[in-house]
């Protein structure tokens, strides 16, 4: 099948056709080195946990040979601390040969980590949508491009971890599709993130409890509309990959699929823009593996915990391609 699609993408570009490649990554807590502004003690900067210049740099360099690998003309990035930390990971893809001119990152709300984008193509616009006031809960950011006169918006997601009951991803879920409803169904919308969500949560959750203070109702499912296809429906592209590699993260020898693309119905239909059937993969390479676990990166778990100066992320990058007909 592989084969299949590199022919595909030869094809495309033969016949004047563009592939629009999209990704969404979190890094796992990205701090800069400056001391103001909220951090996880482990982060703060130039103390006993060792989080310094030289650990810093390591962790770009990392993080930056994943991104330059995937190669996205747009990417999604989650546990983004500050404008600084996605400044120094952009100029560290630059000097590996990756550039992105486009960047943006929420910051109406001093949380300690945020979402982001990096992109090739330019914005039409940028938009934070404000989620709550409370710091529990990350705002959602929204970009539009337009490509060959093809309007395409996207939404970078950090929900609520699994700390948290349903209700608290309801809640961003809730705000999101409302901006959606603004919008109109009938655009190209892809929303992507770290949903902390499985595909089908609305399955999965029912044997814990503690989440479901919902009735059985989730974000991910219900009110965005995944469950059952119709004009305001998303479409999961995990559905669209073989069942064993719907994964984004591993959680206590568990795969788990955390991480999502979710695209509007118009984004189905084989015209102007859409997505290429199997494209969508996570990105599993062996450096990002060790032993059977994701190679996250290492912090020990000493009483004074410290940085090593390893490891990548806990999640792996979800990736989709979607063809522009420049016809």
């Amino acid at each position: 099948m592989r084969y299949f699609f590199v022919f595909f993408l030869l094809l495309s570009s033969l016949f004047g056709d563009k592939v629009l490649r999209v990704a969404t990554y979190n890094v796992e807590n990205l701090f800069d080195l400056n001391k103001h502004g909220y951090k996880y003690k482990e982060y703060k900067p130039f103390t006993k946990s060792l989080w310094n210049k030289i650990n810093y740099k390591i962790k770009l360099q990392n993080i930056a040979k994943v991104i330059k690998e995937i190669d996205a003309d747009v990417i999604a990035l989650q546990e983004i601390h500050s404008i600084d930390a996605l400044k120094d990971l952009r100029l560290m893809l630059k000097k590996n040969g990756l550039y992105y001119k486009y960047y943006k990152i929420t910051d109406k709300k001093p949380t300690a980590i945020h979402v982001a984008f990096l992109s090739k193509v330019p914005f039409v616009y940028t938009k934070e949508l404000r989620v709550t006031s409370s710091y529990k809960y990350r705002n959602i950011l929204e970009i539009k491009l337009k490509i060959n006169n093809k309007e395409l918006y996207l939404f970078a997601n950090h929900w609520k971890s699994k700390a948290g009951p349903e209700s608290m991803r309801i809640t961003s879920a809730k705000v999101l599709r409302n901006r959606v409803s603004e919008l109109g169904y009938s655009k190209n919308i892809i929303l992507l993130g770290d949903f902390n969500s499985d595909y089908e949560e609305y399955i999965k959750f029912k044997r814990k409890r503690r989440h479901n203070d919902t009735n059985g109702k989730t974000g991910i499912n219900h009110v965005l509309r995944t469950i059952k296809q119709g004009k305001k429906s998303f479409y999961n592209l995990w559905y669209d990959a073989d069942e064993k590699d719907r994964y984004s993260y591993i959680f206590r020898g568990k795969k788990e699929a955390l991480d999502n693309i979710l695209i509007s119905q118009s984004l189905l239909k084989k015209d102007g823009i859409y997505y290429i059937d199997n494209s969508i993969k996570n990105l599993d390479t062996k450096y990002l593996f060790k032993k059977k676990q994701i190679y996250r990166w290492q912090v020990s778990r000493a009483r004074v915990p410290k940085h090593k100066g390893k490891g990548y992320s806990d999640h792996l990058p979800v990736i989709a391609d979607f063809k522009i007909n420049t016809n």
